[in-house]
């Protein structure tokens, strides 16, 4: 009797650490500043990989699948109904010899988000579907000069 006591009990705490831990990875910290409820009124936003809507984020994950693209220490110049600016770095994964064993490497860019648009899972917000990326020097392999990318509604 006292073993299966104990072994229920280790069962339920692996299940309640399981939960708590996934619960925890679940819900990565927020990239920027989260807008007001009323901010899609009056600014659009930028719609991030778990549906957040943003505003001036810092940092924005391109890669959604596998993290291996990213815009960091993104600095906003502009950010109107019409367009946004900003300068930043995009670290991107070489994935040489393959993505798990490459190596990050940056690359200074130049970030414009246009093209305004309601946002499906929200209507009443309008949010960036397009994001330009102009490589001030050194690109990844395989990059042109200006990436133009849709971003996902």
């Amino acid at each position: 009797m006292r073993g299966s006591v104990v072994g229920t009990a280790a069962l339920v705490a692996g299940a309640l650490l399981t939960a708590a831990m996934t619960t925890a990875t679940a819900s990565p910290p927020s990239t920027g500043t989260a807008p007001p409820a009323d901010a899609g009124a009056t600014q659009p936003v930028l719609v991030d990989c778990f549906w957040h809507r943003t505003v001036r984020p810092g940092d924005f994950i391109l890669a959604c699948g596998d993290g291996n693209s990213r815009l960091t220490g993104l600095h906003w110049s502009q950010w109107s109904p019409d367009h946004a600016t900003a300068e930043g770095v995009n670290m991107v994964n070489d994935c040489k010899p393959y993505c798990a064993a490459g190596s990050f490497r940056a690359y200074p860019v130049t970030v414009r988000l246009d093209d305004t648009r309601p946002w499906k899972k929200q209507p009443g917000v309008q949010h960036y579907t397009r994001m330009s990326l102009t490589y001030q020097k050194d690109r990844p392999e395989g990059f042109q000069q200006v990436m133009t990318l849709p971003l996902w509604d």
